[in-house]
């Protein structure tokens, strides 16, 4: 099978501080991969460098994603391609209702695949198709995008997007963080209803309880800027019970 994205030897800083020192990494198309690790081992860093975040520059390295030198793309281009990141802290935009940043962002993409842009009868019954999937109040969607959201609404509007936009490969940077019992499980569910053959999800989180509800494949530690582990499942498992000080850096 093809790897859908690939990432050899990344080395990434900013502010001229060296984050990610060497890191490898192989997603096949339909795999769930688990990212965890101790705060300041670069986990949301990984995140921000795959969908181009200005702040990060790449020292050392590749990231082929569809057959394609990712780090020749930028942020726009990347998310045309199939990219998507659900921030850890996601912003408020004000004066900009859900339902046009939505469609925006969508015809934007079908533009950049030469589609034509949807009407606005089948971006309403897309909306609503996808908004019943993540439990999204409409409410909300005709509010400014995540202003006066709770946590766990801004959470669910992340994945709400994803859900919207139909990427190929998605980041999910600590989307359990904030979130109680019941908004974590209504977050993971509609991550799992998104699931297809052909896509894939890289699920960044410090603790085991988001992966009793969106099952990885691969486990990966990723520590002082590398991944020195790599498991399956039964990682998040040890790593819940043990915590990271017996992970150590191998060199």
């Amino acid at each position: 099978m093809e790897n859908l994205i690939e990432i050899k030897n990344l080395h990434a800083s900013i502010d001229g501080k060296e984050i990610l020192k060497g890191i490898n990494l192989t997603v096949k198309p339909g795999e769930v991969h688990a990212i965890m690790g101790p705060n300041g081992s670069g986990k949301s860093t990984l995140s921000n460098v795959l969908v181009g975040h200005p702040a990060y520059t790449v020292t050392e390295g590749e990231v082929i994603y569809k057959g394609q030198d990712l780090l020749a793309l930028n942020p726009e281009e990347r998310s045309h391609a199939g990219i998507f990141l659900s921030f850890q802290y996601p912003v408020e935009i004000a004066g900009v209702s859900m339902t046009n940043f939505m469609r925006a962002a969508i015809n934007a993409k079908r533009q950049a695949l030469g589609e034509a842009p949807l009407s606005a009868g089948d971006f309403l019954k897309l909306m609503r198709e996808k908004r019943a999937l993540v439990n999204l109040d409409s409410k909300l969607a005709n509010r400014s995008v995540n202003e006066g959201f709770s946590g766990g609404e801004k959470k669910r509007n992340e994945i709400f997007q994803m859900a919207m936009l139909e990427p190929t490969l998605s980041i999910l940077d600590e989307t359990d963080s904030g979130l109680d019992i019941d908004a974590l499980r209504i977050v993971a569910e509609g991550v799992n209803k998104l699931k297809r053959p052909d896509t894939s999800t890289l699920v960044i989180t410090h603790y085991q309880r988001l992966l009793d509800y969106i099952k990885p494949d691969i486990v990966h530690v990723l520590y002082n800027g590398k991944i020195v582990k790599t498991a399956g499942p039964e990682l998040a498992l040890e790593l819940e019970e043990r915590g990271y000080d017996w992970i150590k850096n191998p060199q």
